[in-house]
């Protein structure tokens, strides 16, 4: 089995494989290491690469598979860590020039996790300075490139998670999302991401960003992300908002999904959207009819909450430099100082009003859901724009008029804290993959998991592999 071959075998499968000792972990590791080494130069999906203590966790789940042994859940399974996330003894950069050297001294509980559960580090994902944008540039390393179309963005904050699984370098990746920075990358990438309920993925060290911010699962399949996110969700007294569920979420991807009743929305009402978004976006959700599902399309009727969110990150961002603003001014992405300068023209008043509103928001988008088990929308009103940019100017034609604009379908359950998925569901005339979102009631990851299984299964995309070098299928 050549190297290609094992990049893109799902973790589940990997799994079985070293249970029947037909693969194991460290030639599984080895051979990701060896991708990494041959494709992270030209696409950028890794800051820092940790191949000793990779083949080392590799080793250890080694014997774990035999004769007596006991693996656990991810035993043998590569991951990568996003380099906004803390990782005890390794440098996290978090894609700034202010501290690219820090090491931290403490894992937090995701870490922790999947490294009790067996998995195998290969490193640190690339993210823009302090995960501001959706592309995943920094002037550390430069952006990730996107997979399907060198020179296009991969997205981002995660877009270095996104990349590396798409192109094979370690089928499980760990993502963040504050407005959209699991699920922008995933569709960027045509991959799948999961964004959970605010709190089930407990978030320490605490995000200046607050309850915008999530952590969850990016892979390949969605029984892949199931699998992560059984390890890693759950209450950690160090989160004081992380919650447990008590859900089997691999067992969730199991059932049927007849019956559901499911609101289709391509544009909430007001948001500017390509055409061939649009249409093949239009075209998976009407699908969801064959599985037996009742859609139906709807307006939710609700203000657009964009200029809500923005002014919450912006302030947000402005308390991340209300003491060093100053003195770290030179070495701050030009893009984000108009964010954080805009940020400490709000007043303490102001951002509690704000607080008020996105309650009303949420209260207002759980009635629209009262009546359905679950809500479409695309992903991303367009696909992906030119790498290192930090956000489009345009959506087919329309010009752009708020920073915010061109992410309408994303931020807004970060604000209502509500599991958003993305699922792949085709391309644009380009060759450059489509999402669709999925989203689900106040804490029910349960169906959205399930949905996007019953997708997946009708609608398959795990076996498209990027085209390099003559892999894979391609798109359609």
């Amino acid at each position: 089995m050549g190297d290609s071959e094992i990049a893109y075998l799902s973790a589940l499968e990997l799994r079985e494989r070293y249970r029947r000792r037909d693969l194991s972990p460290v030639e599984a590791t080895e051979a990701v290491l060896r991708r990494i080494e041959t494709l992270n130069s030209r696409f950028m999906a890794f800051i820092t690469v940790t191949p000793e203590l990779a083949i080392e966790q590799a080793r250890a789940a080694e014997r774990s598979y035999a004769p007596g042994g006991a693996p656990g859940p991810l035993a043998g399974l590569p991951i990568s860590i996003k380099d906004l996330t803390p990782t005890k003894g390794i440098r996290t950069t978090r894609g700034s020039l202010i501290d690219p050297d820090w090491v931290p001294d403490e894992d937090p509980p995701f870490v922790e996790r999947v490294y009790a559960a067996g998995a195998v580090m290969l490193g640190k994902t690339n993210t823009p300075e302090f995960g501001w944008k959706a592309d995943s540039g920094n002037r550390l390393v430069g952006p990730t490139h996107n997979p399907w179309a060198h020179g296009k963005t991969a997205g981002g904050s995660s877009g270095g998670a996104a990349a590396a699984v798409a192109l094979g370098m370690g089928p499980l990746a760990q993502g963040s999302d504050g407005g959209g920075s699991i699920r922008i990358p995933a569709s960027f990438c045509g991959i799948f991401g999961h964004k959970p309920s605010f709190g089930l993925v407990p978030l320490y060290p605490a995000s200046a960003f607050g309850d915008l911010s999530h952590i969850g699962p990016m892979t390949r399949t969605v029984r892949d992300a199931a699998l992560l996110l059984n390890v890693t969700a759950g209450a950690d007294p160090r989160d004081r908002l992380s919650w447990s569920s008590g859900i089997d979420y691999l067992s969730s991807c199991e059932g049927n999904v007849a019956g559901l009743r499911v609101a289709w929305s391509p544009d909430l009402g007001y948001a500017p959207l390509a055409p061939d978004v649009r249409e093949v976006a239009s075209r998976a959700a009407r699908r969801f009819e064959e599985l037996g599902c009742h859609v139906e399309e709807v307006n939710p009727g609700l203000e657009r909450p964009d200029d809500l969110w923005w002014k919450l990150w912006a302030s947000a961002s402005a308390a991340t430099h209300m003491d060093d603003l100053e003195r770290v001014r030179d070495k701050i992405d030009p893009g984000r100082l108009p964010v954080i300068e805009f940020g400490q023209t709000l007043l303490g008043p102001e951002v509690a009003a704000l607080q008020i509103q996105r309650n009303a928001y949420y209260q207002a988008m759980r009635r629209v859901l009262e009546p359905y088990d679950l809500l479409l929308t695309p992903t991303m009103p367009r696909t992906a724009f030119t790498a290192g940019e930090d956000a489009p100017t345009e959506i087919a034609g329309r010009p752009l008029q708020h920073p915010s604009d061109w992410s309408p379908f994303c931020s807004p359950f970060n604000l209502t804290g509500q599991p958003a998925a993305s699922v792949p569901c085709g391309f644009d005339t380009e060759g450059l993959p489509i999402g669709l979102q999925i989203v689900g009631r106040w804490h029910d990851d349960a169906t959205v998991l399930l949905a996007a299984t019953a997708f997946e299964a009708l609608a398959p995309w795990s076996h498209r592999r990027p085209p390099l070098d003559g892999e894979g299928e391609g798109r359609p």
